[in-house]
This record gives structure tokens, sequence and C-alpha cells, in this order.
């Protein structure tokens, strides 16, 4: 069998250009490069051509079949462009396939956390602050009277971005490892009166475990004056601690140690499930059940650990040396901070134990908040 491929050609040409449709040109396709078209038709014949004929034909089947492939394609993308912008054509519409729900997202847990905590500050008058990530070591470390010799400030301790290097004089750059570095460039920006709060995401190099993560977020709030007392900053979180928790919690100061604060104090809260006695009666709450025993006996509430309090941040007045690195005027200023670790309070409030579980992105984990 003989092949006239010049009046093949003129012919897919022809039928080609009243291909109104992507039902027709689907036809069309299938006519010429479908597995009983007019191409493998041509393919199957070779094998009864003489050994002389075979390249020839072969070589122009396979042109004809690459002008094919181009013709379908070209008309393909024509069709779709003369129909984007207008409703689809009925050949291309199938009203019996089920539509296609899209999810609703909302916001994680931690940023609901993040921005209630910020909440409420702003309602007692703080200004919501953002900054760096990339801190230098004199705001990370020495403005906030951190000596050289502190083991925060060893590498194992610390994302240093830029080698040490004594020539520089503490200039060199580094992830910051707390959100208090915020407190010496909003001082170093505003004079007396402010009161700020600082949320960000901080790094350390600690090991992955149910407790800790080379990432996690605080929250640090600064308020400058020159007549605030330590007995603000504790009616101050005890404001706080009960809008958060609820209005029954109590809270109590421990003495402890920051450097850029003195006095210092970690703050604890009564525990909002046992109500501080440490352990949980017979209830038909979720968290409640999960502390009784099948008897319907009290179990050791497994949030406060049987403890009765809950450590929840560490605060104090700022120190001295914080005002001078800052620029301010020494002995005219007084001020309080304090900083929270955000995962810690969600884990808290809402009975998690697992710090990993916040970033491994489980969906349902994630609705459940």
């Amino acid at each position: 069998m003989s092949w006239n491929f010049q009046e093949i050609q003129e012919t897919i040409e022809k039928e080609a250009s009243q291909v109104a449709n992507l039902k027709d040109l689907e036809t069309f396709r299938i006519k010429y490069l479908g597995r009983k078209g007019l191409v493998q038709e041509i393919f199957a014949s070779l094998s009864s051509l003489p050994h002389m004929e075979r390249p020839l034909v072969g070589k122009s089947v396979n042109t004809l079949r690459s002008n094919i492939t181009t013709i379908v394609e070209d008309k393909k993308k024509a069709i779709r462009d003369r129909c984007a912008g207008i409703a689809a054509p009925l050949e291309e519409l199938d009203v019996t396939i089920p539509g296609v729900t899209m999810g609703v997202g909302h916001q994680h847990v931690l940023t609901q956390t993040i921005d209630a905590i910020c909440s409420i500050f702003e309602g007692l008058g703080f200004v919501v602050q953002e900054g760096p990530e990339i801190e230098t070591e004199f705001n990370n470390f020495t403005a906030l009277n951190i000596p050289v010799d502190h083991p925060s400030r060893d590498s194992f301790d610390t994302f240093y971005i830029d080698s040490p290097d004594p020539q520089r004089k503490g200039r060199y750059q580094l992830m910051r490892s707390h959100t208090s570095p915020a407190q010496i460039r909003v001082m170093q920006n505003n004079a007396p009166p402010l009161a700020v709060v600082v949320p960000g995401r901080v790094y350390r190099p600690d090991s992955v475990d149910a407790s800790h993560s080379f990432m996690f977020h605080q929250i640090e709030g600064l308020l400058v004056d020159v007549d605030i007392r330590f007995s603000d900053l504790k009616g101050l979180l005890t404001v706080f601690c009960q809008r958060f928790f609820g209005k029954k919690i109590k809270m109590r100061f421990r003495p402890h140690f920051f450097p850029f604060t003195e006095p210092s104090a970690e703050v604890d809260i009564s525990c909002y499930i046992c109500g501080g006695n440490g352990w949980v009666a017979p209830s038909s709450s979720v968290l409640s059940s999960m502390n009784t025993s099948l008897t319907g006996e009290p179990q050791g509430c497994s949030v406060c650990r049987r403890k009765g309090w809950l450590e929840i941040m560490g605060c104090g007045m700022v120190h001295p040396r914080v005002f001078t690195a800052a620029g301010y005027p020494k002995g005219k200023y007084v001020g309080l901070a304090f900083g929270l670790g955000v995962e810690r309070i969600a884990m808290l409030k809402y009975g998690i134990n697992d710090i990993r579980i916040f970033f491994e992105n489980d969906v349902r984990f994630l609705e459940q908040f």
C-alpha cells in the first residue's frame, strides 16, 4: 500500500480548520493519533512495504504524527483562550460531578494565644511592638547586663551568625535567644513614659523533646516612667492572670535572679484545673475525667503534678544598668519588665503535654482550637 502524505496533510489541515470545540478536537485526535487511527495504520503497514521504501515512509509518518500533535495542541490552546473569562461550553461542563468544598482555615493555637495575651495588655494601655529576629550581641546580652562569662553567651546556648571576634567588641550578629533585646531598641527610640509588649520567635540550640524546641515564642513586656513601684508590677500581672485564666486564679511571686531586673521574681498561679489543691474530684469535664480513676476516686492533677501551682513567667524591676545602656539619664526613670513563653502558656491553658505537636501541622490537633 502506498501513502500520499501530501494529500493526507492537506486533508488533516482542512478538517482541523473545522474543529470548533474540545469535543470535536478529541474526535479529530482519535481519528488520526488513536490506537486505531491513521498514523497507527501507516506504522502497521511498514512490514508489508519493500525494504527500500520503509525508511522513507517511516520518516514521513513520524513527521506526519508530529504535525498532527502540534495541530492538536495549538487548537486546544486556542479553544481554551477563546473560552477564558466566559461560561464554559456545555460540552465541557458535567453538572453531575459533586462539588468540592474548600476548607476554611483558622488561626493557629499559638497565634490565638499571642493575640489573646496582647489584647489584654492593650486594654491596659500597652502598645504592641516588634523586634528583629537577628540581633546584635550588644542588644541581646551586653545592654541587658548579661556578663561576658555568662553561660547563655556560649555558642552552645546561642545561634551565632558571625564568628566571635574580640576586635569587633560584641558587634557580631546572632539569632535572638529571647525577646528582651526589644527593650533596648524601644528605649533607644522612645522617651518615657512608655508601655510596650513585644511578641516574637526566639531561638536556642536546645535538643528537641516534649518540653524543649530550638524555636519557640515569647512575649516581652516593658513599662517605664518616673514613679513605678514593685506593687504596680504585681497588680498588673494579677489583672492579666485573672483575665486570661479566670478570676478565681491566685498568684504568687517567688524570688529569682535575672541579670536585667532587680529585684526579680518568678510568677506562679494556682492551678486552674484542681483549684490549687493538687487533686481533681470526680467531674463530667474532660480534663477532670482524665485525672479520675474508674472508681470515681480523686486523682492527682496531671497539669500541676499535685503541686497546686503553675510557673508561668519571670518579671522584675528594670536594672539601672539597662537604662544606662539604653541611653537614659542615670536615676531618672524606673521601670518594670516581664517575659513569658507562649508555648508554655498554651500548654497550661489547654492541657497540652508535648511542645512538638505545635509545629507538626497535624490537622487533627489544629482543628481542636
